[in-house]
């Protein structure tokens, strides 16, 4: 039988070890694709750092006259929140990424090579998380300008940046289903912000919880940006971090299990 070219440029299905290594490097390559953008474009980069600077600086000499928490620096309070919000919205350049390749017809092109299935979204997640790891960096840098100050130690403030790196890859697999639901990048930045909005202004991000009505008190202290804010509070404020980073972890393993198998259904029936 002659192999035809759709055949032969079918997606496969590797096993053991050697499917493994291939699977890597079909993700590595896909994530220095999509990381090449940033050096093509670099104006991408340079407008998602502008929006946390401007946050940390309205928030640190606008608003945190006004602003009281017992017991901490309103800056030191602050920062934690800060860094998860960035994490947060980097997660949005996943939907929006997704969504332009999927219009462009990128993802067809991607979806005919053998490579492995969920390498388009690993890859694509691998990348904006290496962009974060650059904006959360200077935003540790800008928190440290503006007066934040480390309670603990380099461990424990190392161990609360990975933790805001872990949570915005695993906000990024939320939003890469968003991003494949909507199909194009205005549907899509207009879909997360409904999602994102609720997480992170009705959260402890920037004020205790205790200073909001009962009805909401109970969302925000339970939902997974205030959760990680404690987790990652406790391992820069000092304080019991062990089950709070628990907590933390646990609604990252929730989100995964929910939305990797989702986000890798829903790119398998894109068309």
């Amino acid at each position: 039988m002659t192999e035809t070219a759709a055949t032969r440029w079918k997606p496969v299905e590797r096993h053991g070890i050697g499917g493994i290594l291939s699977a890597v490097s079909d993700i590595v390559a896909v994530a220095g694709r999509n990381l090449l953008t940033y050096r093509r474009v670099p104006q991408l980069l340079v407008f998602s750092t502008i929006q946390p600077v401007i946050f940390v600086l309205m928030f640190r000499y606008v608003f945190g006259g006004a602003i009281s928490v017992p017991g901490v620096r309103y800056v030191d309070y602050l920062m934690p929140g800060i860094f998860i919000q960035t994490a947060v919205f980097g997660a949005i350049g996943t939907a929006v990424g997704l969504a332009t390749d999927l219009n462009t017809g990128f993802l067809e092109r991607f979806r005919s090579l053998p490579m492995a299935r969920s390498a388009v979204l690993a890859g694509r997640t691998t990348a904006d998380l290496t962009r974060n790891v650059f904006v959360v960096s200077l935003m540790a840098a800008v928190g440290f300008a503006v007066g934040f100050r480390v309670h603990t130690g380099p461990v424990s403030f190392l161990m609360a940046i990975g933790l805001v790196l872990l949570f915005g890859y695993v906000l990024s697999w939320l939003f890469a289903t968003v991003g494949l639901l909507a199909g194009d990048p205005e549907s899509a930045q207009a879909a997360a912000f409904p999602v994102i909005a609720p997480l992170v202004f009705a959260s402890s991000a920037f004020v205790p919880v205790s200073s909001m009505p009962v009805w909401l008190r109970l969302f925000a202290e339970h939902q997974p940006v205030s959760v990680t804010t404690t987790a990652v509070r406790t391992l820069v404020l000092g304080g019991s971090a062990g089950p709070e980073v628990l907590k933390a972890l646990a609604w990252m393993a929730a989100i995964l299990l929910v939305f990797v198998p989702l986000s890798i259904w829903r790119y398998q029936r894109t068309s």
